[in-house]
């Protein structure tokens, strides 16, 4: 069943993560759909630029009709993540989405509170919610590519006065994860400090954490020895500490990253062992099947009831 995003975070703020899952393809989406299934909870299905262009907003828009009807047990909302101004006002005027992610955290603080309110004042127009972030994230995913030395942790100071002169509905702030598999290095985790302070000045507040992956070493093993060549020190995000991060404010935790790694693995795997195959089913609905345990321990692991 599709739902508004409020209603999503009013009953899970405080209590447990819901889990935001990229997808671009339709096994990707019946794995997310039936993961959740399994899991009875909730699920955040977003839609990148990236992914408009690749299946374009028609063919999205009528796989997650047909997931609505085969799968009418699921609670779900539509997101936009990493729109642009553009983006996000196309994807306002489609009707499909009940929340969009306007991304100008890479402009100066005046500017990214002006392109962030104008989209906000366009989208409380049609019902949708809005959610922006302060503060930049390094690494890559899909159109986005941005080094270390790019990266800022978001200013806690900032946020009240960002929050209130943009009305976005939601923030997405960096406190130390990345895109990509290369999350961490050196033994460092989430600035939960830095959490703690926003959440303060921020309290009852949904926050977004991107870059949410776990980036499991045996996925990275298993990838490598079917030919691929992912750096081993590739390190993601621990369940304790979201489960931490739940605790202070963070509602939606964004994973992307490791339905990539379970993806990459199957397949090399797949044309490894039966060189001589080439139909896409087989290794097809082996994804679906990983990708529904993957969903639904993911999800279970942020309702607290496994870890």
């Amino acid at each position: 069943m599709r739902v508004h995003l409020r209603e999503i975070f009013s009953k899970s703020y405080g209590q447990y993560g819901i889990g935001a899952f990229n997808v671009f393809n339709a096994e990707q989406m019946h794995g997310v759909f039936r993961g959740a299934g399994k899991a009875a909870a909730p699920v955040i299905i977003q839609f990148t630029p990236v992914a408009r262009n690749y299946m374009q907003p028609r063919m999205l828009e009528g796989m997650i009709d047909a997931a609505e009807e085969m799968y009418p047990e699921v609670i779900f909302s539509i997101h936009l993540d990493h729109g642009t101004e553009e983006h996000c006002i196309e994807a306002i005027a489609e009707g499909c989405y009940s929340s969009v992610m306007i991304d100008a955290s890479h402009e100066p603080f005046e500017e990214n509170i002006r392109i962030t309110k104008n989209v906000v004042e366009k989208a409380h127009d049609k019902g949708i919610f809005v959610e922006a972030e302060l503060g930049v994230l390094s690494g890559v995913e899909d159109h986005l590519a941005v080094g270390d030395d790019k990266a800022l942790y978001t200013d806690p100071v900032q946020v009240e006065e960002f929050v209130r002169r943009s009305s976005c509905d939601c923030l997405a702030v960096a406190v130390g994860t990345s895109h990509g598999a290369y999350k961490f290095s050196g033994g460092r985790g989430l600035r939960l400090d830095i959490l703690a302070e926003i959440h303060r000045r921020l309290p009852g507040y949904p926050i977004v954490l991107h870059g949410a992956s776990a980036v499991p070493h045996d996925e990275i093993v298993r990838i490598n020895a079917a030919g691929g060549k992912i750096k081993n020190d590739a390190k993601g995000t621990d369940i304790g500490e979201l489960l931490q991060a739940v605790g202070l404010g963070v509602c939606k935790i964004n994973i992307a990253t490791d339905m990539r790694l379970i993806w990459t693995r199957i397949h090399r795997e797949f044309f490894r062992d039966l060189p001589d195959k080439f139909d896409p089913v087989i290794p097809g609905r082996e994804y679906m099947d990983a990708l529904e345990e993957f969903v639904a321990e993911k999800c279970l692991m942020l309702k607290n009831e496994i870890k």
